[in-house]
């Protein structure tokens, strides 16, 4: 690899020593037993899409888990700051309440509830995050189902439901882990389009996706993870240009 890509650097502290909009610093965490964050540590701006990318048990998926506070105390150690708020000691309903909000890759629809139901459940009351008005705007087709049970949903449908469910608590950096996992690239440009539009309102988004160029072209930025480490931090449109970066740490 060229001198020009290895010089790719893990980021620190600001030099102010204080967080950005989001920082989390030399964050360490186990999965189970084994050891898959050794030291991540990386900045995002608010509004900022960032797309969190490596091979297969690079340590993507955990990363964000340390990041939402799930599988407490699976932190060992690190710092981890949203809006200059310290999440590292809080627990994973603690860090939902301070603007976390985790998409997970399986959706979690609620059997048996609507998709107007998982939606009002999800609000906090007094409602503070996005009305069911702006989700049904974001998602016309949601609307058109609002009735219907959510788990009966196609697999796009589930996703515009799982997201729209984050959007509806007071989310300040959404978490999206495989949001595209098992659907039609028709579905895909949809999803992006939403995100897109989503951006445009000021969410910040952590982006893990397998489809890496999918994820590297909605993204502003992109982190590439291996071995628990960060190997790369940059612009995506770099990543999507440099086809020996691609193939060395994406297999693409």
């Amino acid at each position: 690899m060229s001198d020009e890509t290895e010089t790719a650097v893990q980021p620190t502290k600001q030099a102010s020593g204080k967080p950005a909009y989001f920082s989390c610093w030399d964050i360490h965490a186990y999965y189970g037993e084994s050891y898959i964050v050794q030291g991540v540590s990386f900045d995002i701006h608010e509004s900022e899409i960032v797309a969190l990318l490596g091979r297969n048990g690079a340590g993507k998926t955990s990363t964000l888990r340390a990041i939402a506070r799930v599988d407490n105390p699976a932190l060992h150690r690190g710092e981890i700051w949203l809006d200059h708020k310290p999440l590292h000691n809080m627990k994973s309903y603690q860090a939902a309440q301070n603007g976390i909000g985790l998409v997970p890759e399986d959706r979690r629809i609620i059997q048996g509830l609507t998709v107007e139901e998982n939606l009002k459940l999800a609000q906090i009351a007094p409602p503070i995050g996005w009305s069911l008005d702006r989700i049904y705007a974001l998602f016309p087709r949601l609307a058109e189902r609002r009735e219907q049970e959510g788990t009966t949903l196609s697999g796009g449908e589930q996703q515009m439901l799982a997201i729209s469910r984050t959007l509806a608590r007071d989310v300040k950096l959404l978490l999206l882990d495989e949001p595209y996992e098992g659907l039609a690239p028709v579905i895909v440009q949809e999803i992006e389009k939403t995100l897109q539009e989503i951006k445009s309102h000021g969410m910040t988004t952590i982006i893990v996706e397998q489809n890496a160029v999918a994820a590297l072209n909605l993204a502003d930025r992109a982190i590439i993870l291996e071995g628990g480490e960060v190997v790369f931090d940059g612009s995506a449109k770099e990543v999507l240009d440099n086809k020996e970066m691609r193939h060395e740490y994406l297999a693409i």
